[in-house]
């Protein structure tokens, strides 16, 4: 039965190279046949090591608690779209938050991180970065190669673009912060390179930005990596190098014996419920004291 097969972080550094690196789907599962042993137990081991949406919802969509809103707004060179909660008991303007998808687009999963952030008192929104492609298909594969395919000036200029309309926002106090996971997390990193408007940044093992840019930073940076991201981690002297020359407010934290994307709930063999549950915790002290 599939919960007898040990995961190895041998299958989990082969599945992070295919998600973020070169592997095709039959490159991977080939890769993976040879460390699982046969064929079988590969295919027994891949659901687990995947996303599924079906564990997606700590909040539910009808959560009467939140408003919630799917919203378009002007970006770099054509129109943004993206998933808006705020809580529905609000009486007064809130800080606004950014939350930024991984490599897969805005999917349920980010949806209800988003859900999750408005319930910590936030305006919380989730723009579709593949919205000047169509918009996240549901095809994960699909996705990752959209993506990859995305200009990657124009995706900043759009994140800078969602600052702006958040900022601006009727339901806003003007203060924005942003989250981002893995592709979110170095994009929000790169953000606060570009955007002097931004106020926090968190990013979850994110990949780090152009060291010549980080004196542009003006925003507070709460930086969360996980100890086994060996290809993450690479770059994280250089980045707090950098932010210190910098005079950067930042923080980071390195979650010792934990997978990259130990925060996504959906992904039975890298979730870390200690350590997502830290570093959320973490996270909305953080965005409070910073934009409250």
């Amino acid at each position: 039965m599939t919960e007898r097969i040990p995961i190895t972080q041998e299958m989990i550094r082969l599945y992070d190279e295919y998600t973020h690196l070169t592997y095709d789907r039959r490159g991977f599962l080939d890769k993976l046949a040879r460390v699982a042993g046969s064929s079988a137990a590969a295919a027994a081991i891949v659901p687990l090591l995947e996303a599924n949406q079906a564990r997606a919802a700590m909040t539910e969509e009808g959560d009467q608690r939140l408003s919630v809103s799917t919203v378009t707004y002007p970006g770099a060179a054509g129109e943004m779209s993206g998933y808006l909660a705020k809580p529905a008991s609000a009486t007064g303007k809130l800080p606004a938050v950014i939350v930024i998808h991984e490599n897969r687009g805005l999917n349920p999963h980010i949806q209800d991180v988003t859900r999750r952030m408005a319930l910590e008192g936030f305006v919380a929104l989730a723009p579709d970065f593949l919205s000047p492609a169509g918009g996240t298909p549901s095809d994960e594969d699909k996705a990752r190669e959209m993506i990859g395919a995305l200009d990657a000036m124009q995706t900043l200029q759009n994140a800078v673009a969602t600052v702006d309309f958040l900022k601006g926002h009727a339901d806003s106090t003007g203060k924005v912060g942003a989250i981002g996971f893995c592709w979110g997390g170095g994009m929000v990193n790169q953000l606060a390179t570009a955007s002097p408007d931004l106020g926090a940044g968190v990013a979850y093992y994110g990949r780090t930005p152009d060291p010549a840019a980080v004196p542009n930073i003006k925003a507070r940076m709460l930086l969360h990596y996980a100890g086994l991201d060996e290809r993450i981690n690479a770059g994280i002297a250089d980045y707090e190098a950098a932010l210190k020359a910098a005079g950067v407010d930042h923080t980071v934290h390195v979650y010792e014996g934990v997978n990259h994307a130990f925060n996504n709930d959906t992904s039975a063999a890298r979730y870390d419920k200690a350590a997502a549950d830290l570093a959320w915790g973490r996270t909305v002290e953080f965005l409070r004291q910073s934009l409250g």
